[in-house]
């Protein structure tokens, strides 16, 4: 009985963590604080030093959990990830993630050197577990924040995060292992490692996302399996993966990837539920991390060690975005932008790990100084995320429409599925006739009736409308159905001085027609180019991008394309942050 008992006051224990976690979520959410900066101080407080007094010393574990934690996380953001919207971000990103986190590894140990007075290999080390940016930052603090930013932005970020743990995990576990007097091979070699890393990688990742995507589209199972076995494969992909030496978690976000951009069935479900496993693994990993560390450890460190987050975030990220991104002709926002989230996060503690499972000299003093650079990071960066890009011009000023929406999957094809939707007073459905991706009135409830065929004479509000759409439209559609608002896609009413002309209109003849200040680089430009190229989402009517000294305003689209737009000359001083150039 004794035994049960104490399973019990475990179990008590485990559940109380994890309301607590939810509860503090609440807290962050009303002081703007980063959720993960919560988590982590959360774990320090239930620590040995902390009221909670918990002695937590378990490498090991704290390893694997947190690389099965990295896993869930890369494969959903490969799940958020469009190829349509990424494909002119790949190599600018690839570059920064392979020749970025060397370059940053490189500067940052000339400051742990000089900071903390270690030999040239370990500061290098120190270096390089500081150098790779977190996934789990910056996906879920930009998504968490309702932040959209311009699609090249965002696009590297996001593959740029994804994609550079490989070259990260290589460098750690390479020089730990000279280090530790076990490593072998020469600097090539361990380069070629890396190529193949990152290679098998890519190519697992596609192999096992396609047999993901035939498994999900092939087996009739029951209701709600679907996310488990997406989950669970992309997990053994992950393993498999890593034991042949390939990057596990370059793997999963291919694949992650491959299967927000194929046919699936129950995709909903799959997307819900891996958002929930998600979230569970960023608490529980933050959690651990914050409870492996010793708050009167930290002290002993803190100043040199926020001497070495300084320099990383104001010297080295940006000299090694600078370097990699200039040749691809980013703006100078972007490029700034870039440079300051390069978010430290759970992975630098990971890293940090590593030497403390190999039993090197000074491994905690790499795991207490990486918790401390990553706590002023999650403070000062994570904390000025959204000012960030509303200062540096990369912002898009918008909100997400605020539509409810079902998903039902139509058994025996992959390409559409039914979508329902309340029409809300004022939405842009009201006025549709011709719907554009292939979409179709499939049914109409009205008070009470199911109309169809005929019977549909058109929306009306609060009807409840059943879409038959391609299965990759339902971010889209949801625009049509949002309540009145600039996201509505009513129509707009020209403003004071603002003139109005055709989206495919050449910038460079409306600039000189109406005096306007613009960079020669979009003198080629139509807006409604513009409009696609710096927009995350497909633009709506109400969007608004600040351009030399004008604001261009979505004011009509047709079939998809922005069609009419509005141009209002305005003083520096009154110009939009989130849309100048």
């Amino acid at each position: 009985m004794e035994q049960l008992h104490h399973i019990d006051n475990r179990l008590l224990g485990y559940a109380v963590l994890v309301l607590a976690g939810i509860g503090s979520s609440l807290l962050a959410r009303r002081f703007g604080a980063p959720l993960l900066l919560v988590f982590l101080i959360l774990g320090l407080l239930l620590g040995v030093d902390g009221p909670g007094g918990i002695r937590y010393d378990d490498a090991g574990f704290t390893y694997q959990i947190g690389a099965l934690a990295l896993c869930l996380i890369l494969f959903d953001g490969g799940l958020q990830t469009r190829a349509s919207q990424v494909r002119g971000a790949i190599r600018p990103a690839l570059v920064l993630s392979t020749i970025g986190v060397l370059v940053t590894a490189s500067l940052t140990a000339v400051a742990a050197h000089v900071l903390l007075e270690l030999p040239v290999l370990q500061s290098l080390l120190l270096g390089t577990v500081l150098a790779s940016t977190d996934a789990a930052a910056v996906f879920f603090l930009i998504r968490a924040r309702g932040l959209h930013l311009e699609r090249r932005t965002a696009s590297t970020l996001e593959i740029e995060s994804g994609a550079n743990d490989p070259m990260a995990v290589f460098l750690t576990v390479a020089l730990s292992g000279w280090i530790a007097g076990s490593g072998h091979g020469s600097v090539a070699a361990i380069a070629l490692q890396v190529v193949w890393a990152m290679g098998c990688g890519a190519v697992m990742g596609y192999g096992g996302g396609r047999l993901i995507v035939a498994a999900l589209n092939r087996y009739d199972f029951p209701s709600g399996l679907h996310p488990w076995l997406a989950m669970a494969g992309a997990v053994t992909l992950f393993a498999l993966t890593n034991l042949i030496g390939g990057s596990g978690y370059l793997a999963v976000y291919a694949a992650g990837v491959i299967v927000a951009n194929r046919p699936v069935r129950a995709r909903s479900e799959v997307s819900s539920v891996q958002d929930a496993a998600t979230w569970f693994a960023q608490l529980v990993m933050f959690l651990l991390l914050g409870l492996l560390a010793t708050p009167h450890a930290l002290l002993n460190v803190m100043w040199p060690a926020l001497g070495v987050a300084a320099f990383l975030m104001f010297i080295a990220r940006p000299a090694a975005t600078l370097l990699c991104l200039l040749p691809f002709r980013y703006r100078w926002g972007e490029i700034g932008f870039i440079s300051w989230v390069g978010l430290r996060g759970a992975v630098s503690i990971f890293l940090a790990s590593i030497p403390l499972l190999a039993q090197l000299p000074n491994a905690w003093l790499y795991f207490n100084v990486a918790f401390v650079v990553v706590l002023a990071s999650l403070v000062i960066q994570g904390w000025t995320l959204e000012r960030a890009a509303h200062a540096f011009g990369v912002a898009v000023p918008r909100n997400d429409p605020d539509t409810r929406r079902v998903h039902l999957d139509l058994p025996g094809q992959l390409d559409y599925e039914l979508l329902g939707y309340r029409v809300a007073p004022g939405a842009r459905a009201l006025d549709t006739t011709s719907w554009p991706l292939d979409v179709r009135v499939a049914m109409v409830v009205r008070e009470g009736r199911i109309l169809q065929g005929e019977e549909i004479d058109g929306l009306r509000a609060s009807d409840y409308a059943y879409m038959l759409a391609p299965t990759t439209s339902a971010r889209r559609l949801d625009w049509y159905f949002a309540g009145r608002g600039a996201e509505s896609g009513s129509a707009l009413q020209p403003g004071f001085g603002e003139f109005q002309f055709g989206g495919d209109a050449p910038l460079g003849d409306i600039a000189e027609f109406y005096g306007l200040h613009l960079p020669k680089r979009f003198a080629k430009h139509t807006a409604a180019r513009l409009f696609d190229e710096r927009f995350d989402e497909q633009p709506q009517p109400g969007d608004q991008l600040s351009i030399g000294n004008a604001i261009l305003t979505v004011h009509r689209l047709h079939d998809d394309r922005v069609a009419q737009v509005g141009l209002r000359l305005v003083p520096l001083s009154e110009r939009l942050l989130g849309g100048s150039q």
